[in-house]
């Protein structure tokens, strides 16, 4: 892997990430959620037809030409699979963990989320591979809360539940109780293991992956999410929304998350 084009294609001089200290794992994870975007358009294909997904892969190689050479974005097992190989050959201590994602209080298929996990002083989760919210510092697994810079509290606690040994859960400002993002067992996995999942959610009619396009990115005060029909911009607490066209939604897929897609 080419780390000087990775941290190009991230908005970072390779200079300036030479330390694997926190600090820099910290700046490493922010510029890679508010550059790359969450994207699910290799599976779905556009959503006017004019254009087929060509799918994904968990090839490293694969994953690297994609989003740094072809400047797309992807989901949790590119993503985060790619970023550990990055920090890896940074010189950070890292390891892939299998997680399962919470949705209406169950966390189902086994592994359909690859995140990891950096040791330095302590183990921290870095994620880069998932959509709204977004993760965007490293967090300790020891229960420590942290409160990134739009307000979205964060922390990872032990998990009650038998199948994983940690909780990474969420809040946002106006939430009463914590919201379980995803939970997992702390064991280092290898690559292959996610193979059978990623083909599950990349070709399943009841996967949330097949159904239609969802473009996400972080920016420095919120979010912007691209749907078929809209386009969402969360900034500093407001939303604003607006109805697009076909025309509208592949210039927006361009100008706002640098996908060039006909």
């Amino acid at each position: 892997m080419h780390h000087e084009r990775y941290c190009s294609r991230i908005g970072l001089d390779p200079n300036a990430v030479r330390d694997t200290d926190l600090e820099t794992l910290a700046r490493l994870q922010r510029a890679h959620v508010t550059t790359v975007p969450f994207e699910n358009v290799a599976i779905t294909g556009d959503p006017f037809g004019n254009r087929d997904g060509n799918g994904v892969s968990l090839v490293a190689e694969d994953c690297y030409d994609k989003i740094v050479e072809g400047r797309r974005g992807g989901f949790c097992f590119e993503l985060n699979g790619l970023f550990g190989d990055f920090l890896a050959e940074l010189g950070f201590d890292v390891g892939r963990r299998a997680a399962m994602m919470v949705s209406d209080g169950e966390a189902r298929p086994p592994a359909n989320h690859l995140t990891n996990v950096v040791t330095l002083d302590r183990p921290y989760i870095v994620d880069v591979g998932m959509g709204i919210p977004t993760m965007r510092r490293p967090l300790p697994l020891d229960g420590e809360t942290r409160t990134d810079d739009v307000g979205v509290e964060w922390r990872t606690v032990e998990s009650t539940r038998p199948d994983s040994d940690y909780a990474t859960q969420f809040r946002r400002s106006s939430d009463d109780e914590w919201t379980t993002r995803y939970v997992f067992r702390d064991v280092p996995r290898e690559r292959s293991y996610f193979a059978a999942t990623c083909e599950y959610l990349a070709t399943a009619p009841e996967s949330p992956f097949t159904g239609d396009p969802v473009v996400s990115i972080a920016t420095d005060s919120g979010h912007v999410k691209l749907r078929p029909d809209t386009l969402t911009r969360h900034e500093n607490g407001e939303e604003r929304e607006r109805s697009l066209s076909e025309d509208d939604w592949y210039a927006a897929l361009e100008s706002t998350f640098g996908i060039a897609y006909r």
